[in-house]
């Protein structure tokens, strides 16, 4: 039997697609009761990267607390810091949980200069619609 030879056109070279060099950009914290959710963006909101207290091995009721916050904000910015060179930072704070202020803490402890904090939590105005109204 003759075996179909596959032919193989000369290596290509590729080219190497360079990192993106990302000095400053936006650091959103979402702190629930449950877990906390730090996202590293550029300016433009295009995501670089992400960590949670989930993520960084921390289990159940454990996800909640603010050393776990602590501890998915330090990895979140270390991997920002190396991949994309970046130094300095916005912070959005979302949520009302636990780890709402360790998480910035954990951000300077990486060694991140934090321009601003902006609390960006939602606001209830008027509230929701009453029920309706109960008949006799």
């Amino acid at each position: 039997m003759a075996e179909a030879t596959k032919k193989t056109s000369p290596a290509k070279a590729r080219k190497k697609k360079q990192k993106k060099s990302v000095t400053s950009g936006h650091v959103h914290i979402q702190a629930t009761f449950n877990n906390t959710i730090i996202t590293v963006t550029d300016t433009n909101g295009n995501t670089l990267t992400s960590a949670s207290a989930g993520a960084s091995g921390f289990r159940g009721s454990k996800k909640g607390t603010a050393y776990a916050a602590q501890i998915a904000s330090e990895k979140a910015i270390t991997d920002a810091s190396t991949q994309f060179g970046m130094k300095k930072a916005e912070v959005f704070v979302n949520g009302i949980g636990l780890g709402r202020d360790s998480a910035i803490r954990g951000l300077q402890s990486a060694e991140m200069q934090v321009h601003a904090i902006h609390d960006v939590t939602g606001i209830p105005h008027g509230g929701v619609r009453p029920r309706k109204q109960r008949r006799g």
